[in-house]
């Protein structure tokens, strides 16, 4: 039976005063999650529920020991069924009215929305989220389908008239679904990235299968079982998982039109390399692929300001954000004074359980990550850390300590490596034209912040920089936080494979094609 809670709206705004009740309706649903943790969970495939070809389990990186549930692991021939069921499904799911179409993913919106605390708790646990992060993940999932679900509405389905040569004339343009569309998540943002994508290829009239990453499949569950609830046709959504195997498997279907991936840079353009050319024809890739991003600090800057949007936009989910901010250019000027702020914020910072009310930084995503950040520590032996630098016995996860490091050689290779762990390096810098020529010096260009009070230097700073999400003065995030329909969020350069934003004008337009329509009368 649905709890009967009072409704409260969530953005990044609210989430910094939240309404108390949010507090306790995220430790009533954390607790329910303890008390069922290791059930089984299955795929969805053709408007079913399925078992796979044997199960993987998931554990918590808070505690080991939590298993969160055994799931259902999808064979290449599973995959091939749930593109199949929605090749099916498609000609019935583009023939629906879009209004139609629109009211229904506005149902999974709805759902998410009321369900926020119980996915939201799954976030948390599966990922690492702090309890605010969590639950903004899971809300902007239902407000980017909105979004997309408005732009449906604000064009009218696409259909536009053009200009004709005569009253016998009668000239159009449509845009229409590609097909069977994919979408291929990551495990950070586990229920925005996955259910966001999913939400606009449906509205636009493809059918979706799905592939989240392993460590998100209990969020991807409860995301899914939103869009069943909501009783959108057999075949229309599909949901296939595990590890690598199901998503090789999925990218390489021929009845796949189109595509969104979010992950590593060379994931990303290894797919666009092969999937654009594989069917002998262009097959649209929409591909976010990670950030290095870099924040400016002019010797003009309100260093509190600054100090405080470095350390969130550093630390924030463990520094496991593709907007992260890894390296800092700062004045020499100010730099020993930025420095000493920001050292003494990140050693504030409360370490450990995640779902905790004052714990600011969770643990690590996995094993792997774990030992991923020991190396990168032990690669800044040129540099200085100046707090951090170690791993944390906390409850049996996968804790790291948040780490400033500085003086790091010019030509040192984690000036340019996406780390995706809680480090950033700070350099400083003669003038602002050292810092703009060595934060554009990377293959990719997703997020970027400066700090200075003149305004000379922030229209410089737009002028120049090379990255598609740009912040200025943000004390809530250097180079974090962006919120559908009041942040674009897409990259440039490697960060991109379609250089469109979500969550703006552009984006729901990618899920279609467009075709001319003539027709002569009498």
């Amino acid at each position: 039976m649905a709890k009967q809670r009072k409704h409260i709206k969530v953005t990044y705004s609210t989430l910094g005063s939240p309404d108390p009740l949010l507090h306790e309706y995220f430790e009533e649903d954390v607790a329910d999650l303890k008390n069922n943790l290791g059930k089984r969970y299955k795929m969805r495939i053709n408007g079913e529920w399925v078992e796979g070809a044997g199960t993987f389990e998931n554990r918590s990186p808070i505690n080991t020991d939590w298993l969160l549930g055994v799931f259902a692991r999808a064979s290449a021939d599973h995959v091939d069924q749930a593109v199949a069921a929605a090749k099916a499904a498609f000609p019935v799911w583009r023939d629906t009215p879009w209004q139609e179409r629109c009211a229904l993913i506005n149902r999974v919106a709805d759902l998410i929305s009321e369900r926020l605390f119980e996915i939201s708790a799954a976030v948390s646990m599966e990922i690492g989220k702090n309890r605010l992060e969590a639950i903004g993940d899971v809300e902007e999932t239902a407000d980017l389908i909105r979004y997309c679900v408005d732009a449906m509405k604000d064009n009218q389905g696409f259909d536009r008239q053009l200009l004709s040569e005569s009253d016998q004339h009668f000239n159009r343009s449509v845009l229409k679904p590609y097909g069977v569309w994919g979408v291929i998540g990551p495990f950070n943002f586990p229920a925005a990235l996955t259910g966001g994508p999913t939400g606009a290829a449906l509205i636009a009239g493809n059918t979706v299968v799905l592939k989240p990453a392993a460590e998100g499949s209990l969020t991807a569950c409860l995301i899914s079982q939103c869009i069943a609830d909501a009783g959108l046709p057999a075949g229309v959504f599909n949901m296939v998982l595990g590890g690598d195997e199901p998503g090789i498997a999925l990218t390489a279907n021929p009845d796949l039109a189109g595509l969104t991936f979010t992950g590593s840079y060379e994931v990303g353009m290894s797919i666009i390399k092969s999937f654009t050319t594989a069917a002998g024809y262009y097959r649209p890739v929409i591909a976010e692929m990670g950030g290095k991003n870099p924040t400016i600090v002019s010797a003009k800057a309100d260093l509190d300001k600054a100090a405080l949007g470095v350390m969130r936009s550093a630390f924030g989910l463990t520094g496991q954000k593709c907007s992260a901010c890894s390296r800092v250019y700062v004045d020499a000027a100010v730099k020993d004074e930025f420095l000493n702020k920001l050292v003494d914020l990140a050693a504030e910072i409360k370490v450990g359980d995640p779902t905790d009310a004052d714990t600011y930084m969770g643990p690590i995503i996995s094993e792997n990550a774990y030992e991923a950040y020991q190396r990168y520590i032990d690669e800044m032996g040129e540099g200085q850390i100046l707090t951090g630098g170690e791993t944390l016995d906390i409850g049996g996860g996968y804790f790291v300590a948040p780490t400033v490091v500085t003086d790091l050689p010019a030509d040192h290779r984690l000036w340019q490596h996406e780390m995706f762990a809680p480090i950033v390096a700070v350099r400083g810098i003669e003038g602002p034209d050292e810092a703009m020529r060595l934060a554009n010096d990377v293959a990719l260009g997703l997020t970027a912040g400066l700090y200075s009070e003149d305004p000379a230097e922030v229209e410089w700073f737009l002028d120049n920089i090379e990255a598609g999400v740009l912040y200025v003065n943000r004390a809530t995030g250097a180079t974090t936080g962006a919120w559908p329909g009041y942040q674009s969020f897409g990259g440039w350069k490697g960060s991109t494979g379609s250089n469109k934003g979500a969550g703006s004008w552009y984006y729901l337009q990618q899920y279609m094609r467009e075709q001319s329509h003539t027709i002569v009368g009498s």
